[in-house]
């Protein structure tokens, strides 16, 4: 099992190579149970299988039943568009067997690794110090990030309340929830406006509160999921310091359009950020899985996070020069999820990112002046970033619901819906660089 088998290494690349080669990348379908379960029966057992036949069962059955959320016609959820680049050079991490938990461990990979945070801390403006580590995903990191917060604000809070609570919007992602209810902290429920937290609502909702003394944190969003919408980061950010609050911004899919000119006003205030989270594996063209988590101050990450035991005493003695990974989430062990980035930005420089992030913006802008001038087809708001949401006039659930199966299984496109103030609309997630105005019109021309 451990030696090098060349027919086995020639099949595998050769697999790799006509999948690099797509172009352009096939949807696929979504799957189906019981065919899955006839194709996948008998390949795991005793004595093994041929690996020509097991590829094929997962070139024939398995790859197929997978949507390529790297095709230009994915419109849902939030797509992804990872270089070649960055697929080939996670190839080489992978066979390298490399992780990055330690200094002590993996070195170059951590200083690869912080080269690319530097780049995401410095166009959000942070200072020089600010520093963190790769997560699997913004769920991880917002979570991590809350956790800090948490400790941070126990520390500070004066007559030590029973229960703390972290304000966020009516808008904030449902990872949000779900870390605020695992690290045992209530919410402050701030009600938005026009689906926006601002500064004046979070000061309004803790002025009207019987006791806020025990709110020690708010979290803002850089671009919610569903609409792009960004937050009044700058007023949001001004309330926070103004009450000592620790001040976190969700940025996992929105973040990226700080690479954007035509965009980073929008992001005014993100330099007070003291945690930000933004996933390069949405919109920074980066495999899965990649989460960047960032630290204002790390050294307040590192008190909550590091991880103590004898055996690891070790890698905690490596001088100050020493960064671990570990000590900034709840993770130990990782793998080096940062090094595929590293290697596509070294490769194509920041200025094609630049261009790649602003070629999103500029189909959903385009998709929206379609969308606004067809008959049948009402724009439910302007894009601020790389979402389209818009209503077809008639329509009820059903009838997206149907429209959306019609277009995977013609291949047209990935286009799921969503709700918008109660009402199940339609929704176009914009992010991959080669999607054309031709597709947007194919789609739309199929809402007959």
């Amino acid at each position: 099992m451990f030696q090098a088998d060349e027919r086995l290494i020639s099949l595998i690349f050769e697999y790799c190579r006509d999948r690099l080669m797509l172009d352009p990348v096939p949807l696929d379908h979504a799957g189906d149970k019981a065919t899955l379960d006839r194709a996948l029966e008998g390949v795991i057992n005793d004595r093994g299988s041929d690996p020509t036949e097991v590829l094929r069962v997962f070139s024939d059955s398995v790859a197929t039943a997978v949507v390529s959320c790297d095709s230009p016609r994915f419109l849902a959820f939030i797509p992804a568009a990872p270089t070649k680049a960055s697929l080939l050079f996670d190839m080489v991490v992978s066979c390298s067997s490399l992780q990055g938990s330690s200094w002590l461990e993996a070195a170059g990979a951590v200083a690869a690794e912080n080269q690319v945070l530097r780049v995401i801390a410095d166009a959000a403006g942070l200072p020089p110090g600010a520093g963190g580590c790769f997560v699997s995903g913004g769920s991880a990191g917002n979570l991590s990030a809350l956790m800090v917060a948490r400790e941070v604000g126990r520390h500070l809070a004066a007559d030590q309340p029973a229960r703390l609570r972290i304000a966020v919007s009516d808008q904030a992602h449902s990872s949000i929830g779900k870390a605020l209810h695992v690290i045992d902290v209530d919410a402050l429920i701030v009600p938005t406006r026009d689906h926006r937290l601002t500064g004046t609502a979070l000061e309004a909702a803790l002025r009207s509160d019987p006791d806020p003394s025990d709110v020690i944190g708010v979290v803002a969003t850089g671009g919610t999921t569903n609409a792009g919408i960004v937050d009044d980061l700058d007023g949001v950010s001004r309330v926070a310091a103004e009450r000592g609050l620790w001040f976190h911004v969700d940025g996992a899919y929105g973040g990226a359009a700080l690479f954007a000119p035509s965009a980073r006003h929008r992001f005014e205030g993100i330099q007070r950020a003291d945690s930000l989270v933004v996933d390069p594996h949405k919109w920074l063209f980066a495999p899965f899985d990649c989460a960047s988590l960032i630290y204002r101050n790390p050294s307040l990450a590192r008190a909550v996070h590091t991880q103590d035991a004898s055996y690891l005493d070790v890698i905690h003695t490596d001088g100050p020069e020493a960064w671990n990974p570990s000590d900034y989430a709840y993770h130990l062990t990782r793998r080096a999820r940062g090094l595929a980035i590293w290697f596509s930005l070294a490769v194509h420089g920041t200025d094609a990112y630049r261009d790649a992030v602003e070629a999103g913006l500029a189909i959903a802008r385009a998709a929206a002046e379609v969308i606004a001038s067809r008959d049948g087809l009402t724009l439910l708001r302007p894009p601020e970033l790389s979402v389209v949401l818009f209503r077809r006039d008639g329509w009820e659930a059903a009838d997206y619901d149907s429209w959306s199966r019609r277009l995977l299984r013609d291949q047209v496109g990935f286009v799921t819906p969503t709700k918008w103030e109660g009402e199940t609309v339609a929704r176009l997630a914009f992010l991959h660089p080669e999607t054309t105005i031709e597709i947007v019109e194919e789609i739309l021309d199929t809402m007959v």
